[in-house]
């Protein structure tokens, strides 16, 4: 069927749905998408669409006079939808345990509280953009850090979207679990969610003009006064942090050039044809990486809105699914997808800055958990956790048995404690373990179980060795 005999059904079904999905901006924003998806456009950008960026400015060897009375005209804004069902978890992902009893909200808060304290600016916005499975938790956990906020002046929900049949792409039914029809539409979703709550002419009507926002899964990403001053200073809409690739990074989104345009853009593996995959995978070609750290003009993005109808012209993204995600042999479907970052490509004079590792530290998977719980990585002053020194911002290559994919399952490989991870380059684990206390890990290491029966592994120095248990 066609764009316009099946759209009547996905704006009753949107206007229906509540505040989630009923707002003109979250309408306009799948609309958007659903046109994109039913004209057949290609959603891949191919290796012969692209050029590698040049050099960019350095953070590190810039020399930026900070200025502090732009706090007064910033936000900061993490993204905390994600429940980490990844990491087998039903909460907001932020509540996990980090260091020294403190979770990432923990860890989120007392970062901005030292801001205020250290720039004496008791004003400075915070908010979160929570998703419906997260705001309750995340409310409740933030109640004993009054100061951060309260209500609509601390948070704005995320919108939802139709599921899309894969199959003739009516929108999805499943009456036997009617919330499997709907599903996130990505970080993309952060500015008409801004748009569609109200956040972003409130933020305007306060005198707000920059937004600094990032993962709340990464606890490197404070608000860096150097960067906001370059960002204020430049003029630029637009300007996302990057970080150079090396071999962790290979599958992550890059940074490139539009041969037909010249502009910015972020290739996501999703938008990748199989073909181009190992150009995709070459940090020697594409050696910036989008950390998720995005600065935001709010008076340049709301100009964006009127110019471009009320949905910002972001990439699109089609990822299969079925629609009970348990349920494999349930209906296929398409969820439609945006990056937030992909935005570098919408604004006119979008700009991107190389900054260093220590403000990138996400948590995506378990391995991700086991090194930042561990001595690679350290807390400074400002709650930030960054990775230690003598690691030369590169951090440790951590690969663990599939029985450890969910975090109650780790819990039971490090009851004694994280093995000391400082020295590591590369840690595998095969089979069933637990480490004792003490135990130290150096160079490339792997540790190997063979049997069903779970087994210990001393405490001592491994070094550059493969250990059978």
């Amino acid at each position: 069927m066609s764009f316009d005999a099946l759209w009547p059904l996905y704006e009753t079904k949107m206007r229906a749905g509540g505040k989630e999905s009923e707002t003109d901006a979250a309408v306009n924003a799948f609309k958007y998408n659903f046109q994109v998806l039913t004209s057949g456009a290609d959603t891949m950008i191919p290796e012969a669409a692209l050029d590698p960026v040049p050099t960019l400015p350095d953070l590190e060897s810039l020399e930026i006079t900070p200025k502090p009375e732009l706090l007064k005209e910033t936000v900061v804004l993490k993204l905390n939808g994600g429940l980490g069902t990844g990491m087998g978890l039903d909460k907001a992902k932020s509540l996990l345990e980090v260091t020294g009893g403190n979770t990432f909200l923990d860890l989120i808060a007392k970062q901005v509280a030292w801001m205020k304290g250290t720039y004496s600016m008791p004003d400075l916005k915070f908010m979160l953009m929570n998703s419906f499975s997260t705001s309750a938790d995340t409310l409740e956990a933030l109640s004993k850090y009054p100061d951060l906020g309260t209500g609509d002046d601390l948070q704005f929900v995320q919108n939802k979207a139709p599921k899309v049949t894969a199959d003739g792409y009516a929108p999805a039914e499943w009456p036997s679990e009617p919330s499997h029809e709907w599903c996130p539409p990505g970080h993309g979703d952060l500015y008409p969610a801004m748009l569609g709550s109200g956040t972003l002419d409130r933020l305007l009507a306060k005198g707000i003009k920059y937004m600094f926002v990032s993962n709340s899964d990464n606890l490197g990403a404070t608000l860096d006064l150097r960067l906001l001053t370059y960002f204020a200073d430049s003029g630029a809409p637009f300007l996302m942090e990057v970080a150079a690739r090396t071999d962790a990074d290979k599958k992550g989104g890059h940074l490139a050039i539009m041969k037909d345009k010249g502009g910015l853009t972020l290739r996501e593996s999703a938008q990748c044809p199989k073909e181009d995959e190992a150009a995709f995978q070459d940090v020697t070609k594409y050696t910036y990486f989008n950390t998720n750290n995005l600065w935001v003009h709010l008076g340049k993005l709301k100009e964006l809105f009127e110019k471009s109808g009320g949905a910002l012209p972001l990439p699109v993204m089609k990822n299969d699914k079925t629609v009970d995600p348990r349920d494999k042999k349930s209906t296929k479907v398409v969820q439609l997808e945006t990056a937030m970052g992909a935005a570098i490509s919408c604004f006119d004079g979008a700009q991107a800055i190389k900054i260093p590792r220590t403000r990138f530290a996400p948590v995506k998977k378990c391995e991700d958990l086991l090194a930042l719980r561990s001595d690679a990585y350290t807390l400074t002053e400002d709650f930030r956790i960054e990775l230690v020194p003598e690691r030369g911002g590169v951090p440790p290559l951590i690969k663990l048995d599939d029985a450890y994919k969910f975090v109650d399952a780790l819990d039971t490989l490090i009851p004694n404690g994280v093995p000391s991870l400082k020295e590591c380059v590369s840690l595998k684990v095969e089979g069933k373990v637990e480490f004792a206390n003490g135990v130290v890990v150096k160079g490339k290491v792997t540790i190997k179980n063979s049997s069903d029966e779970k087994k210990i592994v001393p405490t001592k120095v491994y070094q550059d060795e493969t250990v059978e248990l």
